[in-house]
């Protein structure tokens, strides 16, 4: 299931040579308040001016009740 929104072009260069990127190592998102596993940041990235578009975690049900 992919949790991004349909993106075709960067907003800062128009170019529409786009990425997908991720955060390594432990770089991950955790719950707050919550015992577990957070979850993977993904990117969609500009390959030309480098812009970050948008970023999401892989695995938002993880995050239910934390708020």
């Amino acid at each position: 299931m992919s949790h991004s929104t349909k993106v075709n072009e960067c907003p800062k260069c128009s170019s529409t040579e786009l990425g997908k990127g991720q955060h390594s190592g432990h770089s991950v998102m955790s719950p707050i308040n919550k015992l577990g596993f957070g979850s993977i940041i993904e990117y969609i990235i500009c390959t030309e001016c480098g812009f970050i578009i948008e970023g999401y975690v892989k695995k938002p049900e993880r995050f239910k009740d934390t708020y």
